[in-house]
């Protein structure tokens, strides 16, 4: 009996530097140099790289680089203020364009997408998607195509820049097997540690690893969720319901170190007035809490609590965010602060992530 071939495919689409990208198409005078955007585009202010041009990237500045030591890396360097409202619009066109095609079209951000496509050459359909893409904005942008949402998002970063890389069943642990366990969407930097202290330093070694011993360790939902992502599985599926937040966030950088630490819970409440206007905004109430504290010179420092129910109540709010105050050290000084309200979920239930997580 002869097999047809496979017709069902996921796309991942991800614009190329899209930030610097988008003020480059802004102003064509910047092509080739050096882009840093961030902050209010001040490197002597403090603040974080959202974004690099490749340029920049050579010489190390990469996204959640403090602006000053990206200066200090590329003295030269042309620094731009993050402008949402252009990347929004630029975003827009481009999901439009996306939804032109004959494809499920997930978004997941300003600059990636999802598709679900069925094809006999999928690497065809790619093409067509950075054709599309290119004449309507001006921006190129890289395919993951895969089996799965894993694999077409890892394939992606095969593809960069302006590429198209197929990862499937076929090849994977060809092509994944040696790489360290950082390689999987989904495992960060400390997950790995924990990985490697139990011997399992790549993709294959966590593919072979028992569910009962990840659980052991990760527990009964993310250690064996650890494994199927070794494995490339993922039976998530592609689909065009809207993305929905599940927290609101709002916080703030100072140009000197808080020290006075009733200066600091002062500013938690102003923070926590904010986030509540925007879950109000969605009118979906808080059910838990979340405080960052970024030290000098850039230790960051997390802590959440959950609220006793469902709330809009301001007070309520900003008692509770302040009182994870008394959580951090107030020895050391702030240069950082941020608010998280953890909503309750929508009424419609939304399909956004990989299965398990």
């Amino acid at each position: 009996m002869i097999t047809p071939p496979h017709r069902r495919w996921v796309l991942h689409v991800d614009l190329d530097q899209f930030i610097a990208a988008v003020e480059v198409l802004r102003r064509p005078e910047l092509r080739g140099k050096p882009v840093v955007v961030g902050g209010r585009g001040d490197p002597t202010e403090r603040g974080v790289v959202s974004t690099a041009s490749y340029e920049a990237r050579e010489f190390g500045v990469g996204s959640g680089m403090p602006l000053r030591t990206a200066a200090r890396k590329i003295p030269d360097a042309v620094f731009l203020p993050v402008d949402a409202e252009a990347y929004t619009e630029v975003s827009a066109v481009v999901m439009d364009t996306l939804r032109k095609m004959d494809a499920v079209v997930e978004v997941m951000g300003w600059d990636e997408a999802f598709l679900g496509v069925e094809t006999e050459d999928p690497e065809a359909f790619a093409r067509a998607i950075q054709a599309a893409v290119l004449e309507a904005t001006g921006l190129h942008c890289s395919v993951g195509i895969g089996d799965n949402k894993l694999r077409a998002k890892i394939a992606t970063g095969f593809g960069k820049p302006q590429g198209i890389f197929r990862l499937t069943g076929a090849n994977w642990f060809e092509v994944m097997g040696e790489r360290d366990t950082r390689s999987l969407w989904g495992i960060g930097s400390k997950t790995a540690k924990k990985l490697a202290a139990l011997g399992l330093n790549t993709v294959s070694e966590l593919a072979a690893a028992a569910d009962e011993d990840l659980a052991t360790t990760f527990g009964p939902t993310m250690g064996p969720w650890y494994g199927r992502i070794g494995r490339g599985i993922d039976r998530s599926p592609v689909t065009a319901d809207p993305w929905v937040a599940r927290s609101h966030s709002r916080e703030t950088t100072f140009q000197q170190n808080l020290d006075d630490w009733s200066a600091v819970t002062e500013e938690i409440r102003r923070l926590a007035v904010r986030v509540r206007e925007d879950i109000v905004a969605e009118n979906r109430p808080a059910v838990r809490v979340a405080l960052k504290v970024r030290y000098a010179p850039f230790i960051t420092r997390t802590t959440s609590k959950a609220l006793p129910q469902p709330t809009f109540d301001v007070d309520i709010i900003c008692d509770a965010a302040a009182a994870l105050v008394d959580r951090f050290d107030h020895d050391r000084e702030v240069r950082l602060l941020g608010v998280r309200l953890e909503m309750t979920p929508p009424t419609r239930t939304i399909t956004t992530g990989l299965e398990g997580h």
